[in-house]
């Protein structure tokens, strides 16, 4: 497993991670011990989790994720193997359980979402703490069109830093991150880093998959010029890009689009039409579709690490093996084409 460099951080990830989110809901903590003891042997150390997860969130379950791996790391004594990643929830009515519904990127707000998700980790440091998704009002989570609103209330960047930066000079945190960003946004943490010597944003973690490369426009080159590279999520759409679900005609028991009927980002007539034909450039190359998928994103120049989830060790050894499958010219060129005439059916 190749490792990459975090940012500027000195941290090195490897070039796939492991997703978390399905943990305490979809799998048991013996189904996350064995994918996690999987995923180790295998040579990945990037896991990343939330305070939120899992997903689908629930009062009921949120932080059980963040448990689970805490008793892993704590049964495996490995933790100066791997590079835990969390995040705190960013703002929304419907997350009025966690902290009583205070979930803006103050200071007093990142100190308590931070000590939080290290107790429930059982570490004293989280490697990389990411702002999970923008406390403005921005396009994220497939919106598209910019309404302007009225952010006066909105923390300001800065402060947000400055809290950011206690918990770097605490040791709380080593690096941090943003997801679900905008190109303002990511400009706007490193003008205001650079201004006033804060810390300054080691990765992105945005959506990334043959059915959304959105990122690669206004967001890639970040990557490139300024060392602040992809974290991937979603990079098979949620299941979409295994073909399992037939082009929406196929509902297999257990699965994620099957058993939560409010993920409907990646069901549209043009994303099961790319799909599919995504699904035939691999099986004619004979090579397994959600590997395809998967290599696509991990290759791509501008990414750090393609954090990959699965419900099952079996899904799960299969798309870590997709690092093995080398894309040649013929099958770039069969994904671009695929590209062209179904350019992001899911942003």
């Amino acid at each position: 497993m190749k490792r990459r460099l975090l940012g500027r951080t000195g941290i090195e990830v490897s070039e796939i991670g492991l997703g978390t989110m399905t943990w305490g809901e979809q799998n048991t903590q013996d189904d996350a011990f064995e994918q996690l003891d999987l995923a180790l042997d295998a040579g990945v150390n990037l896991l990343d989790t939330a305070e939120m997860y899992p997903v689908a969130p629930r009062a009921e379950t949120q932080g059980e994720t963040e448990r689970i791996l805490g008793a892993w790391l704590a049964s495996r004594r490995c933790r100066a193997r791997v590079v835990v990643a969390s995040k705190i929830t960013g703002p929304g009515r419907a997350f009025g359980w966690i902290r009583d519904g205070q979930t803006r990127f103050t200071a007093e707000m990142l100190v308590a979402a931070c000590e939080g998700s290290l107790r429930r980790l059982g570490i004293d440091t989280i490697d990389l703490y990411q702002l999970h998704w923008p406390e403005r009002s921005t396009n994220m989570f497939g919106q598209l069109g910019y309404t302007p609103r009225d952010d006066a209330d909105a923390t300001p960047i800065e402060e947000t830093l400055r809290g950011l930066d206690a918990l770097v000079r605490s040791g709380k945190i080593r690096a941090i991150g943003v997801s679900n960003e905008t190109p303002w946004g990511v400009a706007g943490f490193l003008q205001a880093a650079d201004r006033e010597g804060l810390p300054r944003i080691a990765s992105i973690q945005n959506p990334y998959s043959l059915l959304n490369r959105t990122y690669e426009i206004g967001l890639a080159e970040f990557a490139h010029r300024e060392d602040v590279g992809l974290l991937a999520y979603s990079p098979l759409a949620m299941g979409v890009l295994s073909g399992k679900y037939a082009g929406g005609t196929l509902k297999p028991e257990g699965a994620r689009l099957t058993r939560f009927s409010r993920f409907t980002r990646y069901q549209n007539p043009q994303a099961w039409a790319a799909s599919e034909a995504y699904v035939q450039v691999a099986r004619d190359a004979g090579l397994d579709p959600s590997q395809l998928a998967l290599a696509f994103v991990t290759q791509q120049p501008f990414v750090t690490s393609n954090l990959i989830g699965a419900t099952t060790t079996a899904q799960l050894a299969s798309n870590l093996a997709s690092t093995s499958i080398n894309l040649t010219a013929d099958l770039r060129a069969a994904i671009e084409a695929v590209h062209t005439r179904w350019p992001n059916p899911c942003p």
